[in-house]
């Protein structure tokens, strides 16, 4: 995505930091609030990005630095795989639930069908379309399916966008799915979904396969004892297997990694980091609001609406993140420093961290997230450029 296009997203204010796992920022939402927030959207009108991330996702964003730049600029990540919730909870922030994909796509076609919004279906097999097609009728009589349509195979660069987005825009669809498989999905529709127009659209995966009854899905007590992908690959050995095997052998020393690097430890979390300069919510020259970030950036801090609230209403101007003393930060955190600055991105400013400490910047490298951040060696020359980039948008 391009950073002049990332845009407010109202609904982020009320929702509690995202919890970053080897890269990759998971809002922390449940289903309901998940269709609560589609809601909001489709009634604002303009195209938004929201992403169901697994295990997968977690594996390839280790060796693939635009999947993971999709996934931090997208305007909701839910968190599709039961051991992620799992591990959540070790990282000592558990996220509310599995929002699985395949379990969301029903759910969005049952508020479709009550709303009257119109539904277009990208991708999948030619073969499988009609029959998904019938038996969606069959389930959601009142649904408007605005269109179907799988394009020719071709690698991304050689499909043929601009046929393809004319096709959705002419169908006036207020819900796009895209079935592409990841990580190809993802980043056709980062390249595409504003040019699509379409209040709402996410990548399914092999989702109207299971719509159309061509795969079937693992019986209930195996998705919710985190079994689903043994179930998989039973299906499809000969595809999966490779695929899962190595998901195992990257994402599971991962998490192990950041367990023992980010795992809970006592103590009080301090709210104010040392240096006299500023304080939260004072300004570091013309335009320019400073947020000093505590020792122990953990997920108690990290929820310490007081210690943000001043900092969040001024993000408007470039913003300082005065990190010296910083010398503890976990998943929670992380997430935090994610979400300012991708709001100082949205209103039209700038997120400068400040003096990280070797502790931080570690982490960042951990995360593999450090080039996601501007960054100044100290609140000098932080001042510095930040002085520099208002006038650069004077």
């Amino acid at each position: 995505m391009r950073k002049q296009e990332i845009r407010e997203r109202p609904w982020a204010g009320r929702l509690a930091p995202p919890i970053v796992m080897m890269g990759v920022p998971f809002d922390q939402v449940s289903v309901e609030q998940t269709l609560g927030i589609v809601r909001e959207m489709i009634e604002e009108g303009r195209p938004h990005l929201l992403a169901t991330a697994n295990v997968d996702f977690l594996a390839q964003v280790q060796e693939d630095e635009g999947l993971r730049r999709i996934l931090v600029d997208a305007d909701l990540v839910v968190c599709d795989g039961t051991p992620l919730v799992w591990m959540s909870r070790l990282l000592g922030d558990a996220l509310p639930e599995r929002v699985a994909g395949s379990d969301l796509v029903p759910l969005l076609l049952d508020l479709a069908a009550g709303q009257g919004y119109r539904v277009y279906f990208l991708g999948g097999r030619d073969e499988v379309l009609g029959t998904a097609l019938e038996k969606i009728r069959e389930r959601w009589p009142a649904l408007e399916v605005a269109g179907m349509y799988s394009p020719p195979f071709a690698p991304l660069e050689k499909m043929d966008h601009e046929d393809i987005c004319r096709r959705i825009r002419e169908a006036r669809a207020d819900m796009l799915f895209v079935s592409f498989g990841c990580p190809k999905q993802e980043k056709w529709l980062a390249r595409n979904y504003r040019e699509a127009g379409v209040p709402v659209a996410v990548g399914v995966g092999a989702t109207i396969d299971f719509l159309a009854g061509a795969v079937k899905r693992a019986p209930v007590w195996m998705r919710k004892t985190g079994l689903e992908w043994f179930y998989r690959v039973m299906q499809e050995p000969r595809r999966l297997a490779g695929r899962y095997w190595k998901d195992i052998r990257v994402v599971g020393p991962g998490l192990v990694r950041q367990f023992l690097a980010m795992r809970p430890r006592g103590g009080v979390v301090s709210v104010v980091a040392g240096g006299d300069e500023v304080e939260n919510g004072g300004k570091g020259g013309k335009g320019t609001m400073v947020l000093v970030l505590p020792e122990r950036l953990d997920a108690l801090a990290a929820r310490d609406g007081g210690l943000w609230a001043e900092a969040e209403a001024g993000a408007g101007s470039t913003m300082i993140a005065d990190a010296r003393a910083t010398v503890f930060v976990d998943s929670t955190g992380t997430g935090r420093l994610i979400r300012f600055a991708r709001m100082a991105r949205e209103r039209g400013g700038a997120f400068i961290l400040a003096g990280p400490t070797v502790d931080l910047l570690r982490t960042l490298d951990l995360m593999k997230l450090r080039g996601f951040f501007t960054i100044a060696a100290d609140m000098e020359a932080a001042v510095v450029l930040a002085e520099k980039m208002n006038q650069g948008r004077a």
